[in-house]
Order: structure tokens, then C-alpha cells, then sequence
């Protein structure tokens, strides 16, 4: 009754010590998933040290010692697997040896088979998808029971005299087993208990992170401005809870909601020198109110005592800052310190996106202004001399053909938007053939198969006349014979297929390394809809050219 009294005293220590640990930067990995090397030497020590404390907080019986050494070996090896288990067990063992005895060399064997026990455990849970429950307190006293059970048969096994080492594992067999088996199962339910605390902590964060980041979105691409600052402002304060929240430029306050929105005015210059420091530095500054003062720049009555101030980025330019306050009575928890920091490097990232979506737009918008530019000229040219051409032969059919002329230019400067519908482009491509064929006359033939029911399916403006215009330019244009240009579209599953075919196949080469009214058009198509979408080619020299159009079906007005 004394030795398990004395071991659970023993026990008690190890318990204050795994409530250390779990305090400790080192208890951290055991919070992921998996461990990495270096995590794994960590533990090594830790529970290397645990291990030889056993062995020193042991009590001595009959030349022997009674000990809770396996604490340290099974746990290492339940956590950590056969190697780390093995490894203290081979150390914790080493120990033991070196302090003599008549059980030096079996309680040597004994604490390394100790840790591979508990490793054993570790690759039958993790083989049987059961990883949670290696922090199961059950699990970790079967792994230690079965140790000390296997240490006391190690013990008759190797150690002589027999006589002596049945006496011994008489006395201290069933205290312990008993007190490290129980010892490992509390060691561990604390272990598990501060594990879960760390996963509850970062699922809150997580979803506090998502919600910011889910109702930010659409704001932040309007920009960033006194509105849209505004706005995001409320929604941090609504989701973090903290005194206050405010937004800067690099020189004034853009937003501020809650404690202290009497003085803390948007559009006043950023006076407070923390926000100036973390601008001019480009690095997080934080005023806690305890070891590092906090004082109201605006006014002495200021209800709030702590700031933490975050740099926006974009391209490692600080743009302006995000603050959060808290009032000076309530302490600046450490899990808004991180949200804060997330949101601000979250909002970094999306008012890139917004600048990244802002410069493709602009570049789509110059790319569809060199379309027309490209296109204008050279066709004016053209159908101003067919129509001259024609004027002395048939003034009504020249007038015909100007009020064509008149329509495509009109839709040309009209078409500023995104989007049109097939109807509107086919309008749109009918009359600059309208005026091709005026100059082919017999040698250009057009065929429309288009389904009537897929006109009002949309697609990005000027789509059809550049590959149009390719097969009038390159293909009829460059044959003797007649040139027969085919547009059809059709439905296949989820998607549209608008498909342009001429009968030149002139102009492969061209197509191969990729024209700039082509090229424009896919890189359109792409960004509007992705990447499955786009032109696709086919050519057959001197026989046929065809280009597919490929938009999604969901493209189809409302």
C-alpha cells in the first residue's frame, strides 16, 4: 500500500509536468495532424526527459526501483510511433542501466520494448483510420498496462537471480501497473483536453475568418475608398466583437464604427503615432495599454486602451492600415490579435484581385478597341470604292449599301458592353458581308444554319466579325474560284458551338501562329467563362478552314 501511494505521489508530479507542457511552444505540433522531423526531436527530448524522471522519483525496493519511467516511453511512442517510441525507450532504458542493479539490463530491455509497445498501438490506429483516439485517456492505459505487464515478464525472463526477481515483480507488479497505467491515462486526457481547446479556438477563427471574407468580397470589388471602408469597418466590428474598428489611408481616417465614433471622425488626418510607425515601418504594432502604453490621440476621455494596427498591402506597398481597439477595462484577446492580422493580410489579397481585375479590364477594353481599329480602316476603305464603283450603275443599291455601311459603323461605336446576343452580332456581320458581297459579287456565298432558337444566347461583343472577316481576307479573297462561307451554331450538352467554315483553306499558317482578332477573341471567351471555353481550329490545307466558337450554355439570355 505504501509503494502505490508513493507512485501516485510520483504520478501527481508528471501530471503538474504534462500541464507545463501542454502550456508550452513545444505541445503545440502535437495540435496538426501529422509531425514533422524536427517536431519529432522535440518530443524526443520531452519525453526522453520524462522517462529518466521517472526513474529518479522512483523508490527503491529491494535492490530494484519502483518507478513510472514507462509514462514517458509508452506516450512517446503512442504519439509519435515505433521509432519515437523506441528511441525514448532506448534512452529512458540506457538510463536505468547505468544505475545498476540486479535489474539493470531487463529494465533496460524492458522500457525500449515499452516505447515500441506504445508505437504498436500508434500504427494500429493510424492503419485503422483511427487517429483521434490515440489521445483517447482508454487507449493510452491498454498501451501501458500491456507495457508494465511485459516489463514484469522481461524482468523473470532475464533477471538472476530467479528467486530474487519473483519476489521483486511480487511486490511491485500490481502498484505499477496500476500508477502508470492510470498516470498515462490522465497524462494524456490532459494532453487531449488542451488539443481540443486549440481546435475549438481554431474553428472559431476559422469561421470568423470565412465570414469576414465571405461578406467582404463583394465590397472590396468597388475598391478601396471611404464607402466601401465604411462597410467593411461594420463588418469586422460585427464579427470580432472588439471596443472598436477603424480604417486609414496613409493619411486620414476613412471609417471608424464603435467606442470613441464621437471624436474618431472619417475624413480627420491620422494623428496617432502608431498607426504612422506601422505605415512607415510596414510592420504590425501593437499597444496592449499594459506593457505597452496606449493614449488617445483625439481625446483625454477616450474610452479605449488597447490598439492593434495592421499595414493593408498590395505588392508589399502599404496602403493604409486596419485598427482594432478595445475598451480600458476589457483585456485585447490574443484571438482577435490573429484575426485581426488574417483580415488584414485577407483584404490585402482581395484589393490585389481587384487591381489584378481592374488592369484586365482595361487591357480586355484596349484589346477590343484595337479590334475596331484594326478593322475600320481597312474595310472602309474597301467598301467606299465598291460603292463608288457601283453609284454610276445602281444609285439604289449603292444607297442600300451605305445605310449598311452607316449600321455596321453605328454598332461599332455602340457596342461598348461586354455582351451581345447571337441575333445582334449575326445583325452586326450581316451587313459588313452585305458589303463584301457587293465586291465578291458570285465569288463570296454565305449560308446562316444557325438554330433560331440559340439567337438569343450571349457571348462577349465582336466575336463573330474578326473570324468572319479572317475567312473573307484570307480565304475568298486568295482563291479563283467560288468562296462559300458557312455559319452555324448548335447545342452539345452544357455548352454552345458556333462554328465558322469557309472552303479556301488559305491561310493555315496564319491560323497556326495565331492571328490578333483570333487571339483576342479566345483570350475574351477565356476570361469571361474559363478556361474549357474558347476558339478552337481546324484547317485542311487548300480544302476547308473551321473555327469553333465555344461558350457555355448558361451563356443563353434570360
Amino acid at each position: 500500500m505504501k509503494l502505490i501511494l508513493t507512485l501516485l505521489q510520483q504520478m501527481s508530479v508528471f501530471l503538474v509536468i504534462a500541464y507545463l507542457f501542454t502550456k508550452s511552444p513545444a505541445f503545440r505540433p502535437l495540435t496538426s495532424e501529422s509531425l514533422q522531423p524536427r517536431h519529432k526531436l522535440i518530443l524526443y527530448f520531452v519525453f526522453s526527459a520524462f522517462s529518466i524522471m521517472g526513474t529518479y522519483f522512483g523508490m527503491p525496493v529491494q535492490d530494484a526501483i519502483a518507478n513510472t519511467r514507462a509514462i514517458g516511453a509508452v506516450l512517446a511512442g503512442l504519439i509519435g510511433g515505433p521509432l519515437l517510441g523506441t528511441a525514448v525507450g532506448l534512452t529512458g532504458g540506457l538510463h536505468r542501466y547505468t544505475l545498476g542493479g540486479f535489474t539493470a539490463f531487463s529494465c533496460g530491455v524492458s522500457t525500449t520494448l515499452e516505447g515500441f509497445i506504445g508505437g504498436m498501438f500508434f500504427l494500429y490506429l493510424t492503419r485503422q483510420g483511427s487517429d483521434r483516439d490515440i489521445f483517447n485517456p482508454k487507449v493510452a492505459f491498454a498501451a501501458t498496462f500491456v507495457a508494465e505487464a511485459a516489463q514484469m515478464l522481461i524482468i523473470l525472463a532475464l533477471a538472476r537471480p530467479f528467486s530474487e526477481a519473483l519476489a521483486l515483480v511480487e511486490v511491485i507488479a500490481a502498484p505499477m501497473i496500476l500508477a502508470n497505467s492510470v498516470g498515462a491515462a490522465l497524462f494524456i486526457s490532459i494532453m487531449r483536453d488542451q488539443k481540443q481547446m486549440y481546435d475549438k479556438f481554431g474553428a472559431i477563427f476559422s469561421s470568423r475568418a470565412f465570414q469576414v471574407a465571405e461578406k467582404t468580397l463583394e465590397i472590396m470589388g468597388r475598391g478601396f475608398n471611404r464607402e466601401t471602408a465604411t462597410e467593411i469597418a461594420q463588418v469586422i466590428h460585427q464579427e470580432t466583437g472588439v471596443g472598436a474598428v477603424a480604417i486609414t489611408d496613409r493619411e486620414k481616417i476613412l471609417a471608424f464604427t464603435g467606442h470613441g465614433a464621437d471624436h474618431h471622425l472619417p475624413g480627420s488626418p491620422v494623428g496617432s503615432s502608431l498607426t504612422a510607425q506601422a505605415i512607415q515601418e510596414n510592420r504590425v504594432i501593437f499597444a496592449d495599454g499594459i506593457h505597452q502604453p496606449f493614449t488617445c490621440s483625439l481625446a483625454r476621455g477616450c474610452p479605449l486602451g488597447s490598439s492593434l494596427v495592421v499595414p493593408i498591402r498590395i505588392d508589399n506597398e502599404v496602403i493604409g492600415t486596419i485598427k482594432l481597439y478595445e475598451r480600458k477595462n476589457k483585456l485585447f484577446l490574443n484571438i482577435n490579435r490573429t484575426l485581426g492580422e488574417g483580415i488584414a493580410n485577407l483584404l490585402s489579397d482581395q484589393l490585389l484581385r481587384y487591381r489584378y481585375e481592374e488592369q484586365k479590364n482595361l487591357l480586355v477594353t484596349s484589346e477590343l478597341k484595337l479590334i475596331q481599329a484594326q478593322v475600320n480602316p481597312h474595310f472602309l476603305f474597301n467598301a467606299l470604292n465598291t460603292i463608288i464603283a457601283i453609284i454610276a450603275e445602281d444609285a439604289e443599291r449603292a444607297r442600300d449599301l451605305l445605310l449598311h455601311l452607316s449600321n455596321f459603323f453605328r454598332k461599332n461605336l455602340k457596342r461598348s458592353g461586354d455582351l451581345a446576343t447571337l441575333e445582334e452580332e449575326m445583325d452586326h456581320v450581316n451587313s459588313y458581308l452585305t458589303i463584301e458581297k457587293a465586291r465578291f459579287e458570285e465569288r463570296l456565298v454565305f449560308e446562316n444554319e444557325i438554330d433560331p432558337a440559340l439567337l438569343q444566347v450571349r457571348l462577349p461583343t465582336f466575336t463573330l466579325q474578326p473570324i468572319i472577316e479572317n475567312a473573307v481576307k484570307h480565304g475568298v479573297s486568295a482563291i479563283f474560284g467560288v468562296g462559300v462561307i458557312k455559319v452555324a451554331a448548335h447545342r452539345e450538352n452544357d455548352r454552345i458551338v458556333i462554328c465558322v467554315e469557309d472552303n479556301a483553306g488559305t491561310y493555315c499558317q496564319e491560323i497556326k501562329n495565331g492571328g490578333l482578332g483570333m487571339n483576342i477573341v479566345d483570350k475574351r471567351i477565356k476570361n469571361l467563362y474559363g478556361q474549357q471555353y474558347g476558339v478552337a481550329v481546324a484547317c485542311e490545307q487548300d480544302r476547308s478552314t473551321r473555327v469553333q466558337i465555344i461558350i457555355p450554355a448558361a451563356g443563353d439570355a434570360p
